[in-house]
């Protein structure tokens, strides 16, 4: 899952960044205040936005507000100190999905992320199905037909982006983007590599197929 934090208390967003890459294996991008935040937004495609509301330069709120006046509807987390019902309604009516109040746990935020990303493919039980295949939120493990499903992290994190965007084509740039920083020394021949490693393990019911001059998608088999 690719994030985009737009933080700019420099300590909490180095320590939500990490956590969520070490433990949880998303990708996190940092930006330290609204304007960052938008340019990215403009640039890249990200799963879900965590946005503080008290930012230097444009403010959250004004920041979500031009995201979505140009349609952009990127699921968004607002992490608050605020937490008057005045703040929040004004926030929702500017386009929010989520709110976290500070301090949290980075297991709450995990978990109102997935939640999200759950939400905005049309997901709304606590796990991504495909088929015989399941991806099971809480315990980050896989299934198909019922088997736990053995993988490396690196297969475990690719499966997991192609199963929450099942019968979506997914570039190899984007799987890459979701799975390593942009400083990581990776090759996109390394995501051919590991998509040949997980189709001798996904075999029931659904494939990992190639659309040639647009990456991957999993989809059902045909019978």
């Amino acid at each position: 899952m690719r994030i985009l934090l737009v933080e700019d208390d420099i300590e909490l967003a180095e320590w939500t960044g990490k956590a969520l890459t070490h433990r949880y294996g998303f990708v996190v991008e940092w930006a330290e205040d609204g304007d960052a935040g938008e340019r990215l937004l403009r640039q890249d495609d990200f799963d879900a936005v965590v946005l503080d509301l008290g930012l230097p330069e444009l403010d959250g709120r004004s920041l979500l507000a031009k995201v979505r006046a140009r349609g952009d509807v990127t699921p968004t987390l607002i992490l608050t100190a605020r937490d008057s019902l005045t703040d929040r309604i004004e926030t929702l009516h500017a386009g929010a999905d989520d709110f976290l109040s500070k301090p949290f746990a980075i297991e709450e935020l995990e978990a109102r992320l997935t939640a999200l990303v759950r939400r905005a493919h049309g997901r709304n039980a606590g796990s991504f199905s495909c088929g015989a295949l399941t991806y099971h939120s809480v315990e980050q493990s896989f299934t198909i037909n019922g088997e736990r499903l053995e993988l490396t992290p690196r297969e475990h994190t690719m499966l997991r982006i192609l199963i929450q965007h099942a019968g979506q084509p997914m570039s190899k740039q984007k799987i890459m983007d979701r799975m390593f920083a942009y400083d990581a020394d990776i090759q996109l021949e390394a995501i051919e590599v590991i998509a040949h490693r997980l189709r001798k393990k996904v075999t029931e019911g659904v494939s990992i197929r190639t659309l040639r001059g647009l990456g991957y998608v999993l989809e059902l088999v045909s019978t």
